[in-house]
């Protein structure tokens, strides 16, 4: 459309020049104040010919430019359509949501989160205020919470109340503890996980309701420590914890009348079987049971931590109905 308009622009500069006989400049300022409408006077009084041609310049002008703004009119108003029903569709969906996990933050740490939340394919929901994070979000097609995450009312909009997990990467580490503070009130079956900076802020968080507490930089210099000491254990840990190779750590929960309860480890078969390996049992209330023995008894409700490949772990799922 932009070239359409330069060309009828030169075309009407060429034009006053060849009917008129007018300089470039003077063809080129009649041309500008006809496309524009400004009522300006003439350079020098046209002849017939040149009155028609100015009639037929300014019916394309005005042509062009009432097309360059329907044009742009439209796509101002299927951007906002588009917008708002995209938030219809993420509105609709959240409130359809239950035992949800809710993202708080979508920063260098939340962006790591939202990627192992995509992997899993589990319900979440992200709160952020940033525009340019909010784009981002939309893009990867989750469902966004417009506002500030220690806000109530955006709280109860993301479904505080039936969430199961609240998951905080804010930056500010006052805010993580305002927010651990308000969920817990709002939901006090809430599993809530916040970040903190420093080992003060894990204790705060921790009075606060918190469930768990990360410290970024020190899980960080931990695992920098043990790729110096350690690495073959850090290569262990690094492909079971982001599955390459097909390796995974999972949980498993033991549930209600699966055949599994009441059945030992080794009669459970499980490495013989599927090929996993059981490195931790938690029973309901007590403390995780790492490296169980093979007499463990297993109960309803209990987590299973095991090491498997993908495939392997899908089949036992299936099997025991998991």
């Amino acid at each position: 459309m932009i070239l359409v308009g330069l060309l009828v622009a030169v075309g009407g500069t060429i034009g006053f020049m060849v009917i008129e006989g007018m300089t470039l400049i003077e063809a080129a300022y009649m041309t500008a104040i006809t496309l524009s409408t400004v009522g300006f006077g003439e350079v020098t009084p046209l002849h017939p010919a040149g009155r028609i041609f100015v009639i037929v310049l300014l019916i394309f002008g005005i042509g062009v430019a009432t097309a360059f703004a329907a044009i742009i009119g439209q796509q101002v108003i299927e951007g906002h359509f588009k917008s708002l029903v995209t938030r219809r569709k993420m509105e609709n969906r959240l409130k359809k949501l239950s035992g949800h996990f809710i993202l708080a933050g979508f920063g260098r740490v939340g962006r790591y989160v939202a990627r192992e939340f995509e992997q899993k394919l589990v319900p979440w929901v992200v709160i952020e205020k940033d525009e340019t994070s909010i784009e981002q979000i939309i893009g990867k097609g989750a469902i966004v919470v417009v506002g500030d995450a220690t806000d109530d009312e955006v709280l109860l909009r993301a479904g505080i109340d039936r969430a199961q997990t609240l998951i905080s990467t804010l930056p500010d580490e006052a805010q993580n503890v305002y927010l651990t503070l308000t969920a817990r009130h709002m939901n006090p079956k809430l599993k809530i996980i916040a970040r903190a900076d420093y080992e003060e802020g894990e204790k705060k968080l921790l009075r606060a309701g918190a469930d768990h507490v990360v410290i970024p930089h020190v899980l960080g210099g931990i695992r920098m420590a043990k790729a110096a000491l350690q690495p073959h254990v850090v290569d262990f840990m690094q492909m079971a914890s982001i599955g390459d190779e097909g390796l995974l750590v999972e949980e498993l929960v033991v549930p209600d009348g699966s055949n599994l309860v009441g059945k030992s480890l080794a009669e459970t078969q499980l490495k013989q079987s599927y090929g996993i390996t059981v490195i931790g049992v938690k029973q309901p209330g007590a403390r995780m049971n790492i490296n169980p023995s093979a007499q463990t008894l297993l109960g309803a409700q209990d987590v299973m931590v095991v090491v498997g490949r993908n495939e392997d772990l899908d089949r036992f799922s299936r099997d025991a109905g998991i």
